[in-house]
């Protein structure tokens, strides 16, 4: 049997989905960044017809703002602890974000709960990231939830966002196999690759969903 990083599903089936007008987007993010740069180099490699307009970011400590100068897009930190509740700070992202035109906002490892004044300014135009295949697992430690419910498959979900923490109409899934030695860092790892691969579907999907 082949327990190789390569084993997964993702569904629907990963295709190419032309899109005639260049997405705006707004992308925030908590920590390193690597599904920001997922999406920064599918937009670099033409397989996502996008524009990055601006990165938000709430951790003075967060690389991801490492890899935005890296392909010279814009970014901001709002740091959350400088604003008094979760509504101030949603409204900040979103005077900002209308600022640049921006039309979606990403989620990409954004680890506050949004309010319904980012919502109500974008509505059904919000998508997150989240590392299990929801509705199982949602909040944090996903991955450490999974492997104490000793389930045998996990993986990623790319989803449009709604009040309820981690839910929403789903875009897109990929399912990754636990292997027996598994540990929430290996795990991570494997499904890290598969969120990689979806982030940019989902935008496409949610983008082509929204025309139809």
């Amino acid at each position: 049997m082949d327990h190789s990083s390569s084993s997964f599903i993702i569904s629907p089936y990963p295709q190419s989905i032309k899109l005639d007008k260049t997405l705006k987007l707004g992308v925030m993010a908590s920590g390193s960044g690597s599904n920001f740069e997922a999406i920064a180099r599918s937009i670099d490699e033409g397989e996502l017809n996008a524009k990055i307009e601006l990165l938000i970011y709430n951790n003075p400590e967060a690389t991801v703002k490492n890899r935005a100068q890296k392909y010279q897009i814009p970014s901001l930190l709002l740091n959350h602890r400088d604003f008094p509740n979760r509504k101030a700070l949603d409204r900040a992202i979103v005077e900002e974000f209308k600022a640049r035109d921006v039309e979606w906002v990403i989620m990409a490892g954004w680890m506050r709960i949004v309010t319904e004044e980012l919502l109500k300014a974008f509505p059904q135009r919000v998508i997150n990231i989240h590392p299990s295949l929801l509705p199982s697992f949602k909040g944090i430690n996903a991955i450490e939830q999974a492997l104490e419910a000793q389930v045998k498959i996990t993986g990623c979900t790319v989803h449009l966002v709604d009040l309820e923490v981690d839910s929403g109409p789903i875009l897109v899934q990929a399912a990754v196999p636990i292997l027996p030695n598994d540990t929430p860092e290996t795990l991570h790892q494997r499904i890290q690759i598969q969120e990689h691969r979806i982030i940019t579907q989902g935008i496409a999907i949610a983008s082509a969903l929204q025309r139809s």
